[in-house]
């Protein structure tokens, strides 16, 4: 009788116990690259970022309307404000989307497919998204750099360019989570989340 020594060895090659589903193995659940722990920081602070920009719609939009109906005196700081605010929460929110996984995806074909070909899918699904979030950095900086001498007169001269910065920090970010999410495909691994 082989004495039990307290390790869960896989049975299986994809990392599950033979006869209990869904169980990672040791190994499953390793660490991927350094490229992981660095980016569940970032994703961290990315929805943290997204959730004080929330906050501070909703009170751009509470004082515009107080300012409007109480003090009889619109401030016309207010939209301007918000509207910028929706841009970066929009864009801080879809990049952690992409790390988490949480962006919406059609799956039931691909579940219909074998594994490995389930992988390749997965793989050029996260390389069509870096060339969507290169193109987004691309023509988010030319846009920004060619409106960043023009001011926003209700926001106190602040740059029109301020507005495509979140474009341009999302597509990186959104490149740095799917490269993340392609070797961890390619090492038969699933990336956490950071919210887990």
């Amino acid at each position: 009788m082989t004495p039990h020594t307290g390790v869960i060895v896989p049975s299986r090659p994809d990392g599950e116990l033979e006869g209990v589903p869904g169980t990672p193995s040791t190994i499953r659940k390793a660490a991927i690259p350094i490229l992981t722990p660095v980016n569940a920081v970032i994703s961290r602070l990315c929805m943290k970022l997204a959730v004080a920009g929330l906050f501070g719609i909703v009170a751009s939009v509470v004082w515009q309307v107080f300012g409007r109906y109480v003090l009889n005196d619109t401030p016309v700081w207010a939209e301007s404000t918000a509207l910028l605010l929706v841009i970066w929460v929009t864009m801080l929110g879809a990049a952690a989307g992409v790390r988490d996984a949480g962006h919406i995806g059609m799956e039931s074909l691909v579940v219909l497919l074998p594994e490995r070909a389930q992988r390749v899918c997965e793989i050029i699904i996260h390389c069509l998204t870096i060339v969507f979030a290169l193109t987004m950095v691309i023509y988010g900086w030319e846009i920004m750099m060619s409106v960043w001498e023009y001011s926003m007169p209700t926001l106190h001269g602040l740059s029109q360019g301020v507005q495509y910065i979140p474009v341009v920090l999302a597509g990186v970010l959104i490149c740095m989570f799917s490269t993340e999410h392609v070797i961890a495909t390619l090492q038969h691994r699933e990336v956490e989340p950071s919210w887990h």
